[in-house]
């Protein structure tokens, strides 16, 4: 099994880079580039850059040229069509920066796109507030005791059980349209998450207390 991919997209760069050196692939899409070369990420170290390039000037195509992939299809968006680059070869453990911030449109629709692949690949979405992802009917979160924890419904989720959380649940339902489990916080080091029907989003944040 390959190793994981790091990839940057185009929300608001993180204030820290992550280590490099734990990743098999690294990528970005083209308006991810910029901030990844002010903020002086090693550009050689990328594998490739996609986009339809309509946020690129263009200005570092004679530097890193072998490494632009144009994909000008508009129907989908860079995230989508980076994600398809990584798996036609062969990953399937993507951790993304630059989700989140700047047009919440973008943000709702990187959630949208990560629900598309959540079947082929696990992708985990990091920031500065919080990583976040969606899990199996069957989770554990472990070392995360006074962590804000929010339960999300995509959009909605049958019969969840939960322990470890200060407002538990038992055979509840949650809803975009009534009731979602956002703002709880973990009482024990591990979590346990079970449901039986639904997607469910799970934003594991800073230290609650």
């Amino acid at each position: 099994m390959k190793g994981k991919v790091l990839l940057f997209i185009n929300g608001d760069a993180p204030e820290t880079l992550p280590d490099y050196h734990n990743y098999e692939l690294i990528a970005c899409t083209d308006g991810a580039f910029h901030y990844l070369k002010t903020m002086g990420f090693p550009l050689d170290k990328l594998d490739f850059i996609s986009g339809d390039f309509d946020s690129h000037s263009g200005a570092d195509e004679n530097v890193y040229h072998e490494k632009f992939i144009h994909t000008p299809d508009q129907d989908r968006t860079d995230f989508h069509k980076a994600l398809d680059l990584i798996a036609e070869r062969g990953f399937n453990k993507v951790d993304v920066f630059g989700g989140s911030g700047g047009e919440q449109d973008h943000f709702l629709g990187n959630l949208t796109v990560a629900f598309a692949f959540k079947d082929q690949m696990s992708i985990q979405f990091y920031d500065d507030f919080s990583e976040y992802y969606f899990v199996p009917k069957n989770f554990k979160l472990n070392r995360v005791k006074n962590k804000m924890i929010s339960l999300y419904p995509f959009p909605s989720v049958e019969n969840i059980t939960t322990t470890g959380l200060n407002w538990p649940l038992t055979n509840g339902s949650l809803s975009i349209t009534s009731r979602i489990g956002t703002r709880n916080f973990a009482v024990e080091d591990q979590v346990s998450i079970e449901y039986e029907k639904g997607d469910l989003l799970i934003f594991i944040g800073k230290n609650y207390l």
